[in-house]
């Protein structure tokens, strides 16, 4: 509600302050508000008197202003409401302004404004509220006198004067009397002036009131006059005046009661002065009086006093003997409370902790999963690669693509491509990075074998024995001795002299695992400093607040704290920010050369603060190093964050410097993370391990030449701790144990504090243990996280780590840390000694081996004028192993562009070209991105032997000072020399590696193209199909003809000619194909580009060499101070194969020289490249070809190997030239120096021509130097000098051939390598190709045979049919190689199969068919359609049938040997009413066999039938009678012949239920109607005469009748002798069913017999059920001439009518069953009533077949008919 309420004020009224449901109350206790939303609505004129102040007159002003407008809205507010507002009374305000509210919503919808209301507002209220106004006024008005008139009354009492002594009574009475006088007169005239006033007002009030009647009289009336009628107008003025007379009722019952309290008020008045007269007669004063009382009321208060004292003593003693044991009680509830909590805090700490020990392996398994999915799909990648290329190389996989992938694999890089790298954007995608990753990957892997000669590059045996060495030391060297005046190595971190034996380790563990505990211990022991983190952290702030300042006694001690500091500081920024801060200037200036400019920066720039924060920073500056760590720290806190890993690094140093240098320190619990643990170790020992493993990986990349002597391993920094102990504890341990030292610390406070002190101290303590157990979790997770990357930092270069197990007792922990402290002093020792014991025997060795100092540097020579020896080499200017946007040329395209020249100089070179000064060239680069090895020492002194070779290790270097310049631009030329090296020689194994998968690939596709040509479509099926239609066209008649015969031959051969032909053909396409596979040109293009590859490799070794020969060139020439030599020759080019022979390039275009393809020897190719084109097209290709064209091709490969290695020798050779010609040119005198060298120069440039094959492969001569230095004058004192400097010069001239031949030897045997390979590659390309040309061939010729042995099989089918004269219906299928017959495809239909003629009964035991059946039924039906037939009329008929029977077949052959007097036997056995012949009776008698009902089965026949009887007409039609059935179906199984032909069994059952309906309906009607229950009392016949009898009278009444008991035996005795004396073999198929009824009828018996239920037999019966039963009333109308039978009738019907008279029936209405079997004349009639017996007419068939077997007459065939 407050929130509707808020909206509707902020948003819609909208005043002045927001209104929020929390602030209601408070905002509305003034009214001010209320009364701006009323001002709002304009209900509140006098909004300007309002006050907001909340002063409470203020707030009275404001709702005596808001009173009358809420009563005018009819809003409930008066004083209580008013003051529950005030006192801000929760839902006061609410209720209010809820009401207020409704109403102005009200207000709103009917738009009026504050007069209008007050105009509409009734009069009733309007008078009410005036009277309620008044009736207030009055109260007040009376309550007022009543209290003036009580006061006076008081003052009369009070102030009795004392009464005069010397009165007499008399006159104390008279006064007495006067004053009671006085009084009454002044009561009764307060009476008359109350009741003056009272009339007044009252006239007032009946004024007011008329004249607003009157005004409300005249409204009312007019307005009443239009609604109403003058009933209503009286009953208002009824009310009216009953109103007013109420009204004059109060008023004087009010009157009354003021009289009353006036009488009342008079009566205390008289007791009271009673009082005092009694007091004036005891004569005492009122002085007197007052001063006793006086007493009195002072000794009781004495009294009450003193008893008060003792009782709160006595209670102060109570409460104090209360609170102790208070204070107890609670003490121990809260001690029980707290150890409870304690243990439930346990427990969720565990519980918390399984949690996340829980989540930690489920991320941990997490990662591992995905980390072996990865792997999977990566295994399943390769697997699947390896398929795929099984089936692309025949399951022969390359050793070189397997390995490839395998590598992939191990790196985790996909083997599948992600994405083209051939054409990349400026930003590549995520894909093609992995694609670049993973070509980097392979091409280092390929150079890496290449280089070192393994895998695929592994040496052949013949060149195994003849293995150069593999490092030209002497250019080795010479590189490493470039670099290092190029990079000058930083300065190193100086290591003691001498080592201190103070031992220093760290103890490390989880929180709670004893650190500090074993730590004091050990401290007890040991003379060790120990160092904890916090402690120092705290100390540090301490130190700063304490304003701790620099003594000026320790100066070296605080220089030494600051030098402890270097690395850090250079290296942090915060902590730069903490040396410029407050490191002292000269320590910073010797310290730290480096950060010099930073320091200087930030000097600068703190000289611009103002002058009071210029103090501020001196004042700071002068605190101590600690307390300006613990500013930094308190600062960092302050704001929320932690203290970061360098300050508290920081802080540990300083402390550590304090330590003095021999005692021991061991740190607690620190480092707690990595990235402490390297900080620590930088400031303590001055070493970056990363920074040094970078320097090692820089000194492992694969550089071309190696310097011996330097190459040693970096020697391993020393550690920062001699030992680090983890004391090893699990989680559970961990948490058991923080919970037990609480617990302890919780339960040994001390009881004797004060309370409040205990109480402040638990809080703490309390807090203390909640921080604990808020952190212990992240703590332990911490440790976790960071303890795997310390413990492989403690243990990888040297492991110092200890492993505690500290979950045992303190005592035994102590133990085994001091144990084991212990052993590590004793290491510290021996390693100290030890290196004391190195150091003195490096001093005794240094005095004998120290060298000479080397002679005075000659002045350095010029700098190179030209430098043109560095275009070519150039491949790309970028430092990374390949430069990715910048590919070198292809090799393939067989452009002018080389392999040689690459793309990415990017201007350097032309700069070169020009002859730009070294020191500016772009090359300079150099310096800045490669960082030499710091830790390398660059002094070797080896002690040189008698007769030193070059190279080796006993040789000395010379190293004599080169020019400055010379390195700046010898460096970056050594760079690019390696860079060209490397990236060629990457990229030409990379194009072999991509020439091996497309070879692949072009050779499966080869032999997949090739197999779909072979099982291309051919139209041999056409003819074969043709040939078979016409051949099953043949007529009929000719098919046994021998002509026909030949000529169906002489197709047969034809349609074989035929399709050989078609063999023939398609055999002819294949080997046309074929060729055309081997005619191609790929074979010869990819030897030809597989062959530029090797080239490509041997250009790029010799173009290294003759780079590296120009550098010791120039490098020598150097330290012999002559001016390098400007070599105008350009570099030797091996030539490549031409490609494309198409165009005609002039030689003088081409970059690089071509030579044609087949060459017979090199000068004629290139004299003749057309005449090649021409013969190439004439020459017949064929696999002999193949292998011609390959021999040409490896001599083009030995003859470019050759012309290399020529190339090579004679490069040596004229370097080796130059050299004595120069010796010859200084040994000259100096007059002839000038000439000599221009002549020698000039003979080696006639001499250097025949020498070359070629013109085009530049010849060797140099050209004479542009400029030499001037000759020098020779003194006498120069003479010793020139000796050393001739030494010299044979020294250098030594060393730079040794190198020379070095790389000669080493190029040579490159080369050569190549060249084997090179041949290798080629022969087993040419095999994969050549296998697979007979593999094509071979494909051929089998498919050419299965073809004919096809065709053949299909000619000996045709023949086999032709011969055996028979139609092929069967398709004849002949498709490529495959000849079968399709046996799911005949070529014409089968002939329909035979119609099945129609069932057909037989005789059978002389049993009627129903054909029979049907005709006796229908002579029987026009004879006597109702059923009824004289016996013989009856045996008359059956005499005609059986002697007439010529040829009908009305009777079965065994009825026709039947004689009359057997005829009138049969006769009798049917008869009705010993008269009578029932033909119905006698049809279903001899339609037997079949199924004879039970009793049960009838009545559940009896209700289908009526239940299809929806009309209970009594009769069923056909449709009907079908659907409700009888109790037997004739479904019964039927077993179908095989044979066609044969008819199907006749099913007799099916067509017995249709011939008994035909046999009992009424035809008569249309369509015929059925009489089932007539029916079904013909179906209950039965052997037994009496069941028969029950059975009908069960159908016709419907349900079960049983049997008297007496009636039961005699029935069993008369079927006993029926079943003895009626032979049951004459019945073999009633046989089953009557002797199973039988059965079950003597069960029911002996059933009965026991048990016949009470309410048996209790259904009524009528007459007419009893009559149609007892077959009373459809006898007579066939036989109406027959009087004796009219008799019968009547005597039945008329003995009923008495029956039922008897049993008591009247009006012959139904009766009970058992009571109508108890009478003697219906049972009589059971017993003897026959027409329910089904008669045995079996036996006088049977007989009379007897008779005819003793007379001969029957067959024997009808006999054994009989028999079965």
């Amino acid at each position: 509600m407050s929130e509707i309420l808020c909206q509707w004020l902020n948003q819609e009224v909208k005043v002045s302050r927001t209104v929020s449901p929390k602030s209601f109350a408070k905002a509305f206790s003034s009214g001010y508000l209320i009364g701006e939303i009323l001002h709002k609505f304009e209900l509140q004129g006098d909004f300007s008197e309002f006050s907001e102040s909340r002063v409470s007159n203020a707030k009275l002003n404001n709702f005596s202003r808001l009173e009358p407008t809420l009563h005018l809205l009819g809003v409930q507010f008066d004083q209580n409401v008013a003051h529950n507002i005030i006192t801000e009374k929760p839902g006061a305000a609410t209720k209010l302004l809820y009401q207020l509210y409704i109403v102005l919503q009200k207000k709103k919808k009917s738009g009026l404004t504050g007069i209008e209301m007050q105009t509409m507002q009734p009069l009733a209220n309007v008078r009410y509220q005036s009277m309620k106004s008044e009736a207030f006024r009055d109260q007040r008005l009376s309550r007022r006198r009543q209290n003036e008139i009580m006061a006076k009354i008081q003052a009369a009492i009070i102030q009795i004067p004392k009464p005069a002594s010397n009165r007499t009574l008399r006159a104390l009475e008279a006064q007495k009397m006067m004053k009671k006088k006085k009084e009454a007169e002044d009561v009764a005239n307060e009476i008359k002036k109350f009741e003056a006033l009272i009339k007044k007002d009252l006239q007032a009030k009946e004024s007011a009131s008329k004249t607003s009647l009157d005004t409300a009289g005249q409204t009312t009336t007019d307005l009443l006059n239009t609604y109403s009628d003058d009933d209503y107008i009286k009953k208002i003025q009824k009310r009216l005046e009953e109103d007013a007379f109420a009204r004059e009722q109060r008023e004087k019952r009010r009157r009354r009661l003021l009289m009353d309290q006036l009488i009342a008020h008079e009566a205390q008045e008289e007791a009271y002065r009673e009082e005092q007269l009694i007091n004036r007669l005891m004569r005492q004063s009122q002085q007197e009086r007052r001063i006793s009382v006086q007493l009195m009321h002072v000794r009781h208060e004495k009294e009450v006093l003193w008893q008060n004292r003792i009782f709160r003593e006595k209670q102060y003693e109570e409460r104090r003997l209360k609170d102790f044991q208070d204070a107890l009680d609670r003490e121990a509830a809260l001690a029980k409370q707290a150890k409870i909590d304690f243990q439930e805090q346990a427990i969720r700490e565990k519980e918390i902790h399984e949690q996340i020990t829980v989540e930690r392996a489920q991320a941990r398994y997490k990662k591992h999963y995905t980390i072996c999915a990865e792997i999977l799909d990566q295994i399943l990648d390769l697997s699947t690669k390896v398929s795929d290329y099984r089936m692309l190389t025949n399951n022969l996989i390359p050793y070189k693509l397997m390995h490839d992938w395998k590598e992939l694999f191990f790196n985790g890089k996909p083997i599948y491509k992600q994405a083209s790298i051939k054409q990349l954007p400026a930003t590549p995608s995520a894909e093609q990075v992995i694609e670049l990753e993973k070509r980097d990957l392979l091409d280092s892997n390929d150079y890496e074998e290449y280089k070192n000669m393994v895998g695929e590059w592994a040496l052949p045996e013949e060149m195994v024995d003849n293995l150069p060495p593999s490092n030209n030391t002497i250019l080795g060297h010479v590189i490493h001795r470039l670099i290092e005046k190029s990079h000058p190595p930083q300065v190193k971190s100086t290591v003691l002299e001498l080592p201190s034996f103070a031992i220093k380790g760290c103890l490390v563990g989880k929180t709670f695992s004893g650190k500090t505990t074993a730590l004091k211990a050990l401290q007890k022991d040991f003379p060790i400093q120990v160092l904890s983190i916090d402690t120092l952290v705290q100390e540090a702030i301490k130190a700063f607040h304490d304003n701790e300042k620099i003594s000026e006694a320790l100066p070296i001690e605080k220089e030494a704290e600051e030098k402890s500091l270097p690395v850090l500081q250079e290296k942090n920024k915060e902590s730069q920010d903490l040396q410029n801060a407050f490191s002292p200037h000269p320590v910073s200036e010797e310290a730290l050369p480096e950060t010099e400019d930073k320091t200087i920066l930030s000097t600068d720039t703190n000289k611009t603060p103002k002058a009071e924060e210029v103090k501020s920073s001196d004042s700071f500056s002068e605190l101590t190093v600690r307390a300006q760590l613990g500013a930094k720290s308190e600062k960092m806190l302050k704001k929320g964050k932690s203290i970061s890993d360098m300050l508290l690094v920081n802080i540990l140093v300083n402390a550590i410097n304090e330590v003095p240098v021999d005692q021991g320190w061991v740190l607690d619990g620190f480092p707690m993370t990595l990235n402490q643990a390297k900080l620590l170790e930088e400031a303590l020992t001055g070493y970056n391990r990363e920074a040094l493993e970078l320097e090692e990986k820089k000194t492992q990349i694969p550089t071309l030449a190696v310097d011996a002597s330097t190459s040693k391993e970096v020697p391993l920094p020393p550690s920062a701790f001699d030992f680090v102990m983890l004391l090893d504890i699990s989680d559970n341990s961990l948490l058991d144990r923080m919970n037990y030292t609480m617990a302890e610390a919780f339960s040994s406070e001390t009881s004797h504090e004060d309370i409040t002190q205990r109480v402040t101290a638990e809080k703490q303590d309390m807090n203390e243990d909640q921080n604990l157990r808020d952190q212990i979790q992240h703590r332990i997770i911490g440790f976790l996280d960071n303890w795997p990357l310390l413990e492989q930092w403690f243990t990888e270069p040297e492991n110092i780590l200890i492993n505690i197990n500290a979950e045992v007792d303190k005592e035994s922990l102590c133990n085994k840390v001091k144990e084991m402290f212990m052993t590590e002093i004793m290491k510290k020792e021996n390693k100290v000694k030890k290196k004391l014991e190195e150091k003195e025997a490096e001093k005794k060795e240094v005095p004998l081996g120290e060298p000479p100092p080397p002679p005075p540097p000659p002045p350095p020579p010029p700098p190179e004028p030209e430098k043109e020896k560095e275009t070519h080499p150039q491949r790309e200017h970028s430092k990374t192993p390949t430069a990715k946007g910048k590919p070198p040329a292809e090799p393939l395209t067989g452009k002018p562009d080389s392999l040689q020249e690459g793309k990415g100089k990017k201007g350097d070179t032309s700069l070169k070209r020009k002859g730009s000064p070294k020191g500016k060239s772009p090359g300079g680069k150099g310096p800045l991105k490669k960082s030499p090895a710091d830790s390398t020492d660059m002094s070797p002194v080896p002690i040189v032997p008698p007769p030193p070779k070059p190279g080796s290790e006993e040789w000395v270097y010379v190293n004599e000072p080169i020019p400055e310049e010379m390195p700046s631009f010898l460096v970056p030329y050594w760079e690019l020399i390696e860079n060209s090296y490397i990236n060629s020689i990457k990229t030409v194994l990379r194009h072999l590696r991509e020439e091996q998968h497309s070879v692949v690939a072009y050779l499966y596709e080869v032999r997949t193209n090739f197999q779909q040509f072979l099982w291309r479509p051919d139209h041999k099926q056409d003819f074969v199909s043709q040939w078979q239609a016409d051949f099953n066209a043949l007529p009929d008649d000719l098919w046994d003809d021998e002509e026909t015969k030949s000529e169906l031959h002489q197709r047969v051969n034809d349609l074989r000619d035929r399709l050989w032909d078609i063999c023939d053909a398609r055999k002819e396409e294949a080997e046309q194909e074929r060729q055309d596979i081997i005619n191609e040109s790929w074979l010869q293009d990819s030897i030809g580009i597989t062959m530029n590859h090797f080239f490509s490799l041997m250009q790029t070794e010799l173009n290294r060499f003759q780079d590296t020969k120009r550098l010791l060139q120039d490098y020598y020439r150097g330290m012999e101070c002559k001016i390098p030599i400007d070599d105008s020759k350009r570099f030797t080019r091996i030539p490549l194969v031409q490609l494309d022979s198409s165009r005609d390039i002039l030689e003088s275009q081409l970059r690089i020289p071509l030579i044609p393809r087949i060459s017979i020897s090199p000068d004629s190719a290139m004299t003749k490249p057309k005449t090649k084109a021409i013969l190439k097209g004439k020459i017949d290709y064929s696999l002999e070809n193949v292998e011609l064209n390959f021999e040409a091709d490896e001599k083009l490969v030995m003859d470019t190997w050759q012309q290399a290695s020529l190339a090579i020798s004679h490069m040596v050779a004229a370097e080796i030239h130059q050299r004595l010609m120069e010796e010859e040119k200084e040994n000259q005198p100096a007059d002839t120096k000038e000439k000599s060298p221009q002549m020698g120069t000039n003979k080696k440039a006639k001499e250097e021509p025949p020498k070359k094959e070629k013109a085009d492969k530049k010849a060797k001569g140099r050209s004479p130097p542009t400029a030499e230095a001037t000759p020098v004058t020779v003194t006498a004192e120069e003479i010793t000098q020139k000796e050393k400097r001739n030494e010299l010069m044979l020294k250098i001239k030594e060393e730079h051939l040794a190198a020379l031949q070095f790389e000669e030897i080493a190029t040579q045997f490159r080369l050569e390598l190549i060249k084997t390979k090179a041949l290798a590659f080629l022969e087993d390309l040419l095999t994969k190709v050549v296998d697979v040309y007979k593999l094509l061939e071979k494909w051929l010729g089998e498919r050419y045979l299965n073809e004919m042995a096809s065709v053949e099989k299909l000619t000996e089918v045709a023949r086999y049919h032709i011969e055996t004269s028979t139609k092929i219906q069967n398709e004849l299928y002949l498709d490529q190689e495959d000849f079968f017959i399709n046996g799911d495809l005949k070529v014409f239909p089968d002939p329909p199969p035979p119609v099945r003629p129609p069932p057909v009964e037989k005789e059978e035991n002389g049993t009627l068919t129903i054909e029979q059946l049907d005709s006796l039924k229908d002579q029987f039906l026009d004879i006597a359609p109702k059923g009824i037939i004289g016996h013989k009329a009856f045996t008359d008929i059956l005499l005609d049938l059986v002697t007439l029977n010529l040829g009908t077949n009305n009777l079965p052959s065994s009825w026709m040997h039947l004689t009359q007097p057997e005829l009138q036997e049969l006769t009798s056995l049917v008869i009705v009413n010993s008269e009578f012949v029932d033909w119905r009776k006698f049809l279903l008698v001899i339609s037997m066999p079949w199924p004879i009902p039970m009793e049960e089965e009838l009545l559940e026949t009896l209700q289908r039938f009526k239940a299809v009887d929806e009309e209970q007409l009594g009769t069923i039609t056909f449709e009907q009678y079908m659907q409700a059935g009888l109790w037997f179906t004739g479904d019964e199984y039927i077993k179908i012949p095989e044979n066609p032909l044969e008819p199907l069994p006749f099913n007799r059952q099916e067509h017995l239920i249709e011939f008994f309906f035909r046999l009992f309906a009424d035809h008569e009607k249309d369509p015929p109607q059925l009489d089932y229950t007539q029916m079904l009392l013909y179906f209950a016949c039965h052997p037994d005469a009496m069941e028969g009898v029950y059975r009908a009278l069960s159908v016709a009444i419907g349900t079960h009748v049983f049997q008297p008991v007496e009636t039961i035996a005699i029935i069993g005795e008369k079927s006993s002798s029926l079943t003895d004396a009626s032979p049951v073999e004459e019945y073999p198929e009633l046989e089953g069913n009557f002797m199973h009824e039988e059965g079950e009828l003597k069960e029911d018996r002996e059933e009965k017999e026991v048990e016949i239920p009470e309410n048996a037999n209790t259904e009524k019966v009528s007459l007419e059920r009893l009559l149609k039963v007892f077959q009373g009333g459809k006898e007579v109308q066939d036989a109406n001439r027959f009087t004796s039978h009219l008799q019968i009738e009547n005597t039945y019907s008329e003995n009923f009518v008495k029956v039922f008279q008897d049993l008591g029936a009247k009006d012959l209405e139904p009766v009970e069953v058992a009571v109508l079997l108890k009478h003697p004349f219906i049972q009589d009639l059971i017993s003897n009533y026959s027409d329910y017996k089904i008669p045995d007419i079996k036996i006088i068939l049977q007989r009379s077949e007897h008779v005819q077997g003793s007379d001969g007459e029957r067959s024997p065939s009808r006999l054994t008919e009989e028999k079965k």
